[in-house]
């Protein structure tokens, strides 16, 4: 039975980090007890409260939620879950579909076939699909933590279908090809602002879901485009979006309609 641990001995027994579980006491997830020289201790129960944590981040809480509901404070947990659970649907749809492509080409070599140019090209788009994957998880670690990820999920889940289709971000590739095309040209121009426009109307569905800090940390994120530029392809490049950026700036500060905006930031 555990009567008190040194955060130390918590560190060996969770797995988590000494810098962790201080930041979950700063955010007011734990309380542990201090001896006379200030040495954390836990106690039992709040051993149970760091599994408790580890739990519900693991299920897509972020750690306001996760207080909230600490505090038997008002959450929409179910809105949360099925937004998690949409997210999770759609990882396991991907990963039975590559499965089923890899049961398919060993039946063939099982039975004596040559593997055939099909298959093959079926294994190969899987595999591009999820390095891509891989590639764009790399880049959001660098930028949103852990805890801006599941907030993140929790909003955008009702569009990440239509926000990770081909076809979406082959609709960016046309537009930032046009404007490409159509560069240089002064960011208040006419021509500038039905860019503008067009913009964001792609970027609608993005702007109906998008909580204050969704839209400031994906500005941050293709702000330091250059940084991973190159790594991934999110359908522009990074010269598309300073432009967009400045022509927005102009846009906005001339009074023009440049299109559908979160409704908080009309």
């Amino acid at each position: 039975m555990i009567d008190s641990l040194t955060i130390n001995e918590v560190v060996r027994r969770t797995g988590l980090t000494s810098r962790a579980l201080r930041f979950y006491e700063a955010r007011g997830l734990l309380s542990p007890l201090r001896t006379g020289s200030g040495r954390r201790v836990y106690s039992a129960a709040q051993i149970e409260r760091i599994h408790q944590i580890v739990t519900l981040k693991k299920a897509g809480l972020s750690l306001s939620q996760i207080g909230r509901l600490f505090d038997n404070k008002p959450l929409d947990l179910a809105h949360l879950l099925r937004g998690q659970l949409a997210v999770l649907s759609a990882e396991a749809d991907e990963i039975a579909m590559a499965r089923n492509n890899l049961e398919t080409a060993l039946s063939r070599i099982d039975s004596g076939e040559p593997l055939d140019a099909a298959t093959l090209c079926s294994l190969v788009k899987d595999g591009e699909e999820n390095m891509t994957q891989e590639n764009w998880k790399q880049v959001i670690d660098r930028y949103y933590t852990p805890e801006e990820q599941a907030h993140w999920l929790e909003n955008a889940a009702p569009i990440l279908p239509e926000f990770s289709s081909d076809k979406y971000l082959e609709q960016w590739k046309e537009l930032s090809g046009r404007i490409e095309a159509a560069l240089p040209m002064p960011a208040d121009s006419e021509q500038a602002l039905a860019f503008v426009r067009e913009w964001f109307a792609l970027l609608e569905p993005f702007s109906k879901v998008a909580t204050p800090e969704m839209w400031e940390g994906t500005a941050k994120l293709y702000q330091s485009m250059p940084e991973w530029e190159g790594q991934i392809d999110p359908g522009f490049s990074s010269n598309v979006w300073q432009f967009i950026s400045q022509a927005t700036t102009a846009a906005r500060a001339a009074g023009h309609d440049i299109g559908p905006l979160p409704a908080w930031m009309s």
